[in-house]
């Protein structure tokens, strides 16, 4: 099998079956002119977040930004959504893999979006299968048989299918353009786009992406100005193209309606991507000394800094126009256990129950069992209304209340022993290529995950990272868990019927990065280098 590659585009990738289909001299044209036009600024705007991060490991604290007041100030709002994009109460997610997008399809959420990023495991197999995976599905000639010989195929009424693509600082490593890696995310987007984008408009549904992993307005400014020569490039209108952008760094928080207004033709609104950006908070402030958070699952959407986070997404998306999403709740149901399913399934309801009540216009969630219970708290407080735009939010949010990062304890063995274990856990199953894992009855992908390993790493750094029996967290004490976990984690993946193969280099992996001297940016940036 053999490509037919444009000037200047190499691949040096294994070709399965029907990746021809993908891999074609047109859809990898495309490729390589966005990459020559929007590559340059993309390497300058993760210089800028190098730069950044070094003034706030220095003391610096982030504020609004002087020099975008008068867009905070302004009387604008987003440009119309079309019609498939009208009513979001609940959105599922999950990885481009054939049985989950089936599944996802036809799980009676509103909207589906499909996961080039966090629940997925970017070996070179996964993209491109994912690809083959949307493209069949968009044409609605999709279908899975499983071993047992049970057929998945689309139901008649399915999802609106929405496409995250990776975040800017991911390249493709087996994609070069004149010698030089391409943006994963960039590489996702034009696959996608090229294949299937007129195809979606035919159908009325599409093409629609969500934005991941976004620091700054002028990271917006980016995606904005490629949808424009893409839909230029592929021949369909400018502005059909919408995107909803994740908001799960904290520095986004202070860009919430710039970000808004960058993508204002483009725009299909702001999620709150609650899980990375607790992870961001732990990263962006990892050196000051003040800072230290508690046990993992003490950091609820209750606690201050993510309340005050949350309230603000709505009032940004309300006073623009734009639909505000709920982030996702890891709860999953339960098999073989009433009573945990029953305390998952209550905190499912409490999720939405909130988020609804506060103005959100719908929300996430990562299971199709857990559908019905969310679309029912959403359609409680919304009724036939497709969103609740009417409902604008007078607060006055700002960094007295997103860097009030509390609670400080409790930090317990137990709560350590568990981010080490969750750590390998998904370390080592993400090097098997699957990124989206139930552990200890939550569903964990990267972002979880980036919690457990940057929370290691800050309560040993931390001179407040002491358990409640007044024990230092140090590395020692770490190094020491790590092979009691380790066996643990093994043990537990024997059971399930899951080899073992990638786990001992999981927790190699996972010591080396959460007790580096310096912090490691992203796991999956040593983890993608490391895999096949």
């Amino acid at each position: 099998m053999a490509l037919n590659l444009p000037a200047g585009v190499d691949i040096n990738a294994p070709l399965h079956p029907r990746f021809e289909e993908i891999l074609t001299h047109d859809a990898l044209a495309l490729v390589a002119k966005l990459h020559r036009a929007f590559e340059p600024r993309r390497q300058e705007l993760l210089k800028l977040r190098v730069a950044r991060q070094a003034r706030i490991d220095a003391g610096e604290m982030p504020d609004f930004l002087p020099e975008t007041k008068h867009i905070r100030e302004g009387d604008w709002k987003i440009a119309p959504l079309p019609q498939a994009l009208a009513c979001r109460r609940v959105e599922i997610t999950g990885p481009v893999e054939r049985k989950m997008i089936i599944n996802g399809f036809n799980s009676g959420a509103d909207s589906y979006m499909t996961d080039f990023e966090d629940s997925n495991s970017p070996n070179w197999y996964n993209q491109i299968q994912g690809q083959v995976n949307l493209y069949d599905a968009i044409r609605r000639q999709i279908s899975y048989k499983n071993e047992a010989g049970k057929e998945y195929r689309l139901n008649e009424k399915i999802a609106t299918l929405q496409i995250r693509p990776r975040g800017w600082h991911l390249d493709e490593k087996h994609v070069r353009v004149d010698g030089q890696r391409v943006s994963g995310g960039l590489f996702d987007f034009a696959i996608v786009l090229f294949h299937n984008a007129k195809e979606q408009v035919a159908r009325g549904a599409g093409p629609f992406f969500y934005l991941p992993k976004m620091e700054s307005h002028l990271e917006a400014r980016l995606w904005n100005d490629i949808f424009i020569m893409a839909q230029d490039a592929i021949g369909i209108p400018r502005s059909t193209i919408k995107a909803t952008v994740l908001i799960e760094t904290i520095l986004a928080t202070f860009e919430l309606e710039e970000i808004l207004y960058e993508l204002r033709e483009h725009s299909a609104g702001l999620n709150a991507g609650r899980w990375d950006y607790i992870f961001s908070c732990i990263k962006k402030f990892k050196r000051n000394k003040s800072f230290c958070l508690a046990n993992r699952g003490a950091i609820t959407m209750e606690v201050p800094f993510m309340r005050s986070y949350a309230l603000a997404l709505v009032q940004a998306c309300h006073k623009r126009g734009a639909p505000a999403m709920g982030g996702m709740s890891a709860l999953i149901p339960i098999k073989n256990d009433p009573a945990a399913n029953e305390k998952a399934l209550t905190g499912i309801r409490h999720d939405k129950t909130r988020d609804a009540d506060d103005g959100y216009d719908g929300g996430w969630v990562a299971h199709p069992g857990l559908v019905p219970i969310a679309m029912e708290e959403f359609v409680k407080v919304l009724g036939d209304r497709p969103n609740q735009w009417d409902k604008q939010r007078n607060d006055n949010f700002g960094p007295k209340d997103w860097l009030n990062f509390q609670p400080e304890q409790p930090i317990t063995e137990t709560g350590l022993r568990n981010n080490i274990n969750v750590g390998i856990h998904y370390l080592g199953s993400w090097l098997a290529g699957n990124g989206c894992v139930p552990i200890h009855n939550l569903m964990e992908d990267a972002a979880t995950a980036e919690i457990s390993r940057s929370q290691v790493w800050q309560w040993v750094v931390s001179p407040k990272g002491k358990l409640d029996d007044g024990r230092k967290v140090t590395a020692e004490m770490v190094r020491s868990m790590i092979p009691e976990e380790l066996a643990k984690v093994k043990t537990t993946v024997t059971t399930q019927g899951e080899d073992t193969a990638t786990y001992d280099q999981a927790a190699k992996i996972f010591e080396e990065m959460s007790l580096a001297d310096n912090f490691p940016e992203f796991l999956t940036l040593p983890l993608y280098e490391a895999m096949d």
